[in-house]
């Protein structure tokens, strides 16, 4: 008996491998997937720009990267105490003006480097829903009054219109690029549920008008969604899927897209970082001091068999 719908995942065309790079861009979806491909030592950046939710305002940060477009000093705002900018997370912001605005300028710097050589482009929409302060786009709001801002939600048209010239930019940018968009299963309900539903809605018409040759979309949405549908893989706020949702969805990624070589390699990785996170009763015992040793070696085999990965951290950690 089936207690969950589970349906095939088409896969992309060419295979994702660990000789691949990847950016990740959007919302905090694209960090969790992001993360797991840069614990398992994928060449990976995430959000150069911090978390972004909407087209546009990812749109605005890929054509910054592209033309190594660098922000201004009177671009920044001044609240809670930091120097901000209305396009960039939080963890951006510095009580020191030339701090915060170095660290942006820095961040665009290499993700232009990045972008220009990179292999795959990953685009998580999380809204169609956008903001505006004095009709300037905003990708963070920094925690200020709703009041400041005009909001509306961008049609399938508009977002269609600007992904078509974007998509176009970018190829001609990194012509080997390929692109993979997907919809994040957070639920903004702030906006309202009804109001995050048609979000979504539009959303997911917008990737799949995109796809193309080099254009693909990966079911993430649907997986959370129609997939594992239960509240018990969310987390308290019932807004977030939780960490054995992401994996899930992460498994379903691996499976359908990699290469067989990059499978295996992330199997053995994931051995390794197992056997890193154990946490022995007596760790002076000989049997531990030889568990340790095994993993070194092992670390060090397929450091030696896999020069392109940057394994420095673990073979220091079962050497010591």
């Amino acid at each position: 008996m089936n207690f969950h719908l589970q349906f095939p995942i088409n896969p992309f065309s060419q295979k994702v491998s660990y000789s691949h790079s990847s950016l990740f861009l959007g919302s905090c979806f694209a960090e969790n997937i992001g993360d797991l491909l840069l614990e398992h030592k994928f060449k990976t950046i995430l959000n150069p720009h911090g978390v972004l939710y909407n087209p546009s305002s990812i749109a605005v940060a890929l054509r910054r990267y592209m033309k190594i477009d660098f922000l201004t000093e009177d671009e920044l705002f001044f609240a809670n105490d930091c120097w901000n900018s209305w396009e960039h997370h939080s963890r951006f912001s510095n009580p020191d003006k030339q701090l915060c605005l170095a660290n942006i300028n820095k961040s665009i710097s290499e993700a232009h480097t990045f972008l220009k050589n990179t292999d795959w482009l990953f685009i998580t929409f999380g809204s169609a829903h956008v903001y505006k302060k004095n009709e300037r786009l905003v990708g963070n709001c920094h925690k200020q009054a709703q009041k400041e801002f005009s909001k509306t939600m961008l049609s399938v048209s508009e977002m269609q219109d600007e992904y078509k010239l974007l998509l176009k930019e970018l190829l001609v940018f990194n012509p080997k690029l390929k692109i993979v968009f997907t919809i994040s299963p957070v639920r903004y309900v702030r906006d309202g549920v009804v109001e995050n539903n048609l979000s979504k809605a539009r959303l997911i018409e917008v990737a799949h008008q995109l796809t193309s040759k080099s254009v693909f979309y990966f079911p993430a949405y649907e997986l959370i969604m129609d997939d594992l549908r239960d509240y018990r893989f969310y987390k308290e706020d019932l807004v977030h899927p939780n960490e054995q949702a992401i994996n899930y969805v992460f498994e379903k990624f691996v499976s359908a897209n990699f290469d067989e070589k990059a499978i295996q390699l992330l199997n053995s990785i994931k051995e390794i970082i197992a056997a890193k996170n154990h946490k022995p009763f007596h760790s002076n015992t000989d049997s531990h001091k030889k568990f340790q040793n095994n993993f070194y070696e092992k670390c060090k085999k397929m450091q030696i068999e896999n020069p392109t990965l940057s394994l420095i951290d673990l073979v220091d950690y079962f050497r010591k």
